[in-house]
């Protein structure tokens, strides 16, 4: 019978990372220059793995394969098939990030044979002067896009934002984008692994090679129109779902909760996310299976799960994620 799951974190060493990612988790000891943390991931190569329960150390590709829409939904798998269809991650930049886009389904199915990539940043913690990109503060177009980044100028017309705990932005497919040096970030995304390198501050690996840039991949994948904000405004409220985020790829809310709640799923013929953000939780489903969750966990409940009851010990912060 499927439960709801936790799995086993994927780390990934890179050369921004920094350390705040085990210690978020729990994880001992605390391993220097972990720049991500694929928490549920069914991007090849990176399956995630079962961490307990009798499903322990099969691997999410396995769970598809046995369990199908009992576990994804049927709804999920008309539209998406047997792929699990979001990617969820930590990210700590000791760094800036390179400046990126991704492609939208169309243009990765044509390239890549790929889903594209449309997603969402939830700002856990951000040091003193943390900043973000998003989108562009000037209207530009195609061919201005190449001439700036020939020039070293493209950094002159992105938004920048300053941020701190608790800011969200969505990033459709398409939107120009970087997480600047010292943001830690929960990212939920679409299942793809792909992405185009606009500029990378002209920084030279360790043989004295610049790193390669997607200039004319990404010129063609840009949404060059402009808006007034890139920021995702909310109104944070206690023991209430508050929505963060809504298209047809994935619904976030975020729950900050001092109190227990029933989630009633018998219409939403999905799975469903659990990120703990912060704080402690016990998880019961319609059938009694009972798991204790801290913060840096994520929990994957099954689509055939009716309900679920979470209980803060003594309050938990959650963003719950599903697909409509």
């Amino acid at each position: 019978m499927l439960y709801p799951l936790t799995f086993k974190p994927i780390l990934k060493k890179v050369i921004w990372g920094g350390s705040d990612i085990c210690p978020f988790k729990g994880i001992t000891p605390v391993q220097e220059g972990i720049g991500e943390s694929w928490e549920l991931s069914h991007v090849d190569g990176d399956y995630s793995i079962v961490a307990e329960g009798e499903l322990a150390d099969k691997s999410l590709d396995e769970l598809i394969k046995t369990y199908g829409k009992e576990l994804l939904g049927e709804h999920v798998m008309e539209r998406f098939g047997t792929r699990f269809p979001l990617l969820i991650k930590f990210i700590d930049a000791r760094d800036n990030l390179s400046i990126q886009v991704h492609p939208n389904d169309e243009l990765a199915k044509a390239r890549h044979n790929s889903f594209g990539k449309t997603e969402m940043w939830y700002v856990i913690k951000a040091r003193e002067n943390a900043f973000l990109y998003s989108g562009f503060s000037q209207q530009i177009d195609a061919n201005e896009y190449v001439k700036r980044v020939q020039e070293n100028t493209i950094m002159d017309v992105l938004k920048r934002y300053d941020v701190q705990e608790g800011d969200v932005f969505f990033l459709p497919a398409g939107r120009v984008h970087a997480i600047g040096a010292g943001c830690f970030i929960a990212e939920i995304q679409q299942t793809s692994n792909i992405t185009y390198r606009i500029y990378d501050y002209n920084r030279k690996d360790k043989n004295g090679n610049t790193r390669e840039l997607h200039t004319e991949l990404a010129k063609d994948a840009i949404d060059y129109t402009l808006y007034p904000d890139y920021k995702t405004h909310y109104k944070a409220h206690s023991n209430a779902t508050v929505n963060l985020a809504d298209c047809k790829y994935f619904t976030t809310n975020l729950i900050d909760m001092d109190a227990t709640m029933t989630r009633n799923f018998e219409e939403l013929d999905s799975f469903v996310v659990y990120i703990c953000m912060d704080g402690k939780a016990v998880i019961t489903d319609d059938n009694g299976y009972e798991i204790h969750v801290h913060q840096g966990q994520t929990v994957l409940i099954p689509a055939c799960t009716k309900s679920v009851t979470i209980a803060p010990a003594p309050q938990a912060k959650f963003l719950e994620s599903y697909i409509k």
